[in-house]
Formats: C-alpha cells, structure tokens, sequence
C-alpha cells in the first residue's frame, strides 16, 4: 500500500532531503482535481515517491516557475504560479506552500486568467531565444508588478537579456 498523503503529513519526510542542499519541490497530480508542475526550471533532482507524488530539487539559484492548480465538483478553487529563486543553506527566504525550505520569491500570481498571462510571458522569453530560467530576475519581478497592476508586461528581448548578462558580469 503507497501513501498518497503530501510530503507535509509524514514526519520527518522533508527532513531526510533537507540534508542535500537542495531546494524541493513536491509535485503532485491527481487528473483534473489537484495538479502541480514546473513550467521550467532546471532540475537537479528528481524523486519518485508514488504514482501520483515526487519530489524535485533544484541547487542554489535556481530559477524555476511552479504552478499549482486544484478543482471540486464546481470548478477551479485554486490557480496559483510563482517563479522562484532557490536559496543556498542559511540565507534568508520566504515560505511557499510545496516548497522546502522556501525561496526568493520572483513573481506570485493567483487567479486562472492572470496566471495565463504569465504562462503567455514565458512563452514570450522562450520565442526570445532565452531560457525562461536564464532571464533576470527583475524580469519576473516587472512581470508580476505588471500583471497585478493590470497592465501588460514589457516583452524579454534579446538585447534586454544581453544587458543583464553584462550587468551580472559586472557585478560578479
């Protein structure tokens, strides 16, 4: 028998990951009720821990987008994205449910159509030619301010991100 419980129910689960370094971030999809998934982000670990749970790690900033999305017998109840820069061990960050021990927060945005509206901004930086992972992180930053303002964002160009490759050069 597999226990389907979230990461969060059993004792000392996260504990015995906590001990890599890593970043984790628990997945879970039941079709059509509760589905979490990474939109991008580069994976440094990945747990299967049953059919429908496992477990991701991403090393020190890591950049990565998480989606949550969760339904009843009436309709969405949850619609959630965030982007998510993982913390090396003993830095500051912020908690995020699913996440362990948590990150820099880049953008948190709810609702189904605003959380489209990111997925249309990644989507914008991949036909950029950048990784979504690659990009600034004042990009995700722009993005969320944008969209909460509910104005649209500013398109990742190719000259932006050279920028901020220069400028992260430059501040070593």
């Amino acid at each position: 028998m597999t226990d389907d419980r979230p990461l969060a129910g059993r004792p000392g689960a996260f504990r015995a990951l906590a001990r890599d370094g890593l970043t984790h971030v628990e997945l879970t999809w039941i079709e059509k009720k509760l589905e979490h998934w990474i939109r991008f982000g580069r994976i440094a670990e990945d747990r299967i821990l049953t059919r429908r749970t496992r477990v991701v790690g991403f090393r020190p900033g890591a950049v990565f987008a998480f989606v949550r999305w969760a339904s009843n017998d009436f309709g969405t109840i949850v619609s959630r994205i965030d982007v998510v820069r993982a913390v090396a061990a003993n830095k500051p960050y912020t908690t995020l449910p699913f996440v362990r021990p948590g990150g820099d927060i880049l953008l948190k945005i709810e609702g189904w159509p605003k959380v489209q509206q990111v997925l249309v901004a990644i989507d914008a930086v991949e036909a950029a030619g950048v990784d979504p992972c690659d990009a600034a992180p004042d990009h995700w930053r722009h993005v969320h301010q944008r969209i909460t303002a509910g104005h649209q964002p500013r398109l990742y160009t190719v000259e932006r991100h050279t920028a901020w490759l220069k400028r992260r050069e430059i501040e070593g």
